[in-house]
């Protein structure tokens, strides 16, 4: 066992994150694979998980289409103590918040303390911009006994060691996969789960076509000779689309994402993969 990694768990709270996951996920992993790749990476719980399981032995590629997150791992990897010097400065409330929500931050660092800040203190971790790309996810009012875990923060800035971010589309990976090459697909999802429904956030940042466009790439993935694992919303439109690329697991989950009147309800979602 590699005694340099204590302990790591995800640092952002993100909408669709899939640490509920985590377990099904390592059960389809191959015993050996090269290089991680995860073009989706939001929250990252699965990637984190796996590191820390060492089932994750050689490089991470790891991106995502939101330059503002790739930002926050790029300097947690490269920067941590001038992150976590930054990250102690914030005050948890509800005018500090407004206002350095509404400043344009350019330096890399504080950009990165500010992403994080927000995300933690925000209303349910939701990431959303309006018509000019402005951040605009109101307070939460979530009191925390400590605002940042500092311990884990260092950590996961260790385990980034072998781990390089990006910022882009899916496809921006494509010619760095090689044949026995992992890559984990967490996409967001178009279509809402078990009826007819698009979500309606989501179509703005993945849309149908989108979907279309990553059932080639996994087309590619097969023909490179990689491995893939795909989550998405058990859903008969995502089931004729990429049916026939692999093996369907259907998992069952509890979710709630909305105000005070939201309600809890099952909801399910699957696996897709070519690891048998």
């Amino acid at each position: 066992m590699n005694d340099t990694i204590i302990e790591i768990k995800p640092f952002l709270r993100w909408a669709g994150g899939k640490t509920w996951l985590t377990k099904e996920v390592e059960k389809f992993i191959p015993n050996n694979f090269n290089n991680y790749f995860e073009p989706f990476l939001g929250g990252g719980s699965i990637f984190i998980h796996l590191k820390t399981v060492e089932k994750i032995e050689k490089k991470a590629y790891l991106s995502d289409i939101n330059s503002e997150l790739i930002n926050a791992y790029q300097v947690l990897k490269s920067k941590p103590v001038q992150l976590i010097s930054s990250l102690s400065k914030h005050q948890n409330n509800e005018a500090y918040y407004y206002n350095l929500r509404s400043r344009d931050v350019i330096d890399p660092v504080e950009r990165a303390s500010k992403f994080i800040f927000l995300n933690r203190t925000s209303f349910n971790g939701i990431y959303r911009e309006n018509m000019q790309g402005e951040y605009n996810v109101p307070y939460g009012f979530k009191q925390y006994k400590t605002l940042f875990d500092t311990d884990n923060l260092i950590n996961l800035s260790c385990a980034f060691k072998s781990s390089f971010f990006s910022h882009g589309d899916f496809k921006k990976i494509a010619n760095k996969i090689k044949q026995n090459d992992l890559v984990f697909i967490d996409p967001p999802y178009t279509v809402a789960h078990g009826n007819n429904g698009f979500i309606k956030y989501n179509q703005k940042i993945f849309s149908w076509k989108d979907q279309v466009r990553l059932s080639k790439f996994i087309e590619f993935l097969i023909e490179r000779g990689a491995y893939y694992i795909m989550t998405n919303a058990h859903h008969e439109s995502i089931i004729d689309l990429f049916g026939d690329y692999g093996d369907i697991t259907i998992l069952s989950r509890a979710s709630v994402v909305g105000g005070k009147k939201a309600k809890r309800t099952k909801y399910e979602e699957i696996i897709l993969s070519n690891i048998s």
